[in-house]
């Protein structure tokens, strides 16, 4: 069953790939779907808050939102996001989204994030960071 907010912020993905730029009529939309929640996506992406990390040679994508506690990570296609709205709110069915993923899904198709390109050799170490464990943490769990 498809969930309507997620359908319209798709149909306003489709449309601003198309167009390259956001009009009222498509803020109106969202608004309507996503209320508050949509500001702090728009203010996300105003402050540059989104971030794509590229590993390299493999093309693995790891999208990245800086929210106002830590760093979340974002699986565009599940939705899902690793914040505790996330987990406390859309999982109990109080919310649709968090304010991360929508604000991935309009940087993505608005070509308004931050690319980082990494090596794959970098890929947990990074992965470990944005877990919030770090090197330290990683090599303490291997022995």
């Amino acid at each position: 069953m498809a969930v309507p907010e997620l359908s319209e912020l798709e149909e306003v993905c489709s449309e601003l790939r198309k167009l390259g730029c956001m009009k009222f009529s498509h803020l109106a939309r969202l608004y309507r779907a996503f209320g508050p929640r949509l500001a702090s996506a728009l203010e996300a992406l105003r402050e540059k808050r989104v971030k794509k990390y590229v590993f390299r040679p493999s093309g693995r994508v790891v999208w990245v939102v800086v929210g106002r506690e830590r760093e979340y990570v974002v699986l565009p296609r599940a939705p899902f996001c690793s914040c505790d709205d996330f987990y406390f709110r859309v999982m109990d069915g109080k919310a649709r989204l968090c304010y991360h993923v929508i604000a991935q899904r309009l940087a993505e198709c608005l070509n308004w994030h931050e690319v980082i390109e990494c090596e794959d050799e970098e890929y947990e170490e990074v992965m470990g960071e944005l877990r919030g464990i770090g090197l330290e943490g990683a090599a303490a769990g291997r022995e």
